[in-house]
This record gives C-alpha cells, structure tokens and sequence, in this order.
C-alpha cells in the first residue's frame, strides 16, 4: 500500500543506501527542505521511500529512491516514482529529474519511463 507522509526511522535507508542505522530525524529534515515525498509500508514496517525535491518552479527532482531488498522486483520502487510524478504535477512541476548511477539505468529509464539526457555534475 502506498502513503504518503509517514516516513519512520533511517533503517530503510541504512539498508538502501550502506552505513549504519543513523537517528538524525528524516522526518523532520524533509518537513524543512522537501515539498513531498511518498512511502511504501508493508504493515506498519516501512518497505519503500522517494523523496521529491522541488526547485520552487517547473522542476522537481527524485532522490533517496530505496526500496526493502525483500520486496524490490516487485514493482514498489515503479509505483513511488509514478505517484511522486502524479504529486508534482499539481504544484506546477514540469519535469522531473533523476540521476542515478549506470546500474539502475533499467529501473530508472525502462521502469519507471525516464529518458536520458545529457547533464553535468561536479563532487565536492
């Protein structure tokens, strides 16, 4: 089931993402800095997170896309970036970004219908 808000704590995103389960209060980073994001929960345990940033304007963008390892293959990471793309469309957003490292290139663009562009990026 899909919901919106209810985010919970950082397991999810430990598991996603690498690293050690950090408390640094997700919740209440994304109500400062973020316009949406949408949630996949299997019970009360929270199986799916994208995170939708917005440039105030046309563009939003996907970050933080993870999906529970037990539960991917399943069509939980399409369905988020589908109803976080449906968000955005009412605030005005006319497109939506995403970047992503060449080994989710079939999720990104096959899945969920993403078509590459060409784009620049500097670390820091």
């Amino acid at each position: 089931m899909l919901r919106a808000g209810d985010v919970g704590d950082d397991a999810l995103h430990a598991e996603g993402f690498g690293g050690p389960v950090a408390r640094i209060g997700r919740r209440g980073r994304l109500e400062r800095h973020s316009p949406g994001w949408v949630c996949a929960r299997d019970g009360d345990v929270l199986v799916g997170f994208v995170h939708v940033a917005w440039d105030g304007g046309v563009h939003a963008f996907v970050l933080d896309t993870v999906v529970a390892e037990r539960c991917r293959g399943g069509g939980v990471g399409t369905s988020l970036v589908r109803l976080a793309a449906q968000r955005s469309r009412p605030a005005g957003c006319k497109w939506l970004h995403v970047d992503f490292e060449e080994r989710l290139r079939a999720f990104y663009v096959d899945a969920c219908g993403f078509r590459t562009t060409a784009a620049g990026l500097i670390a820091l």
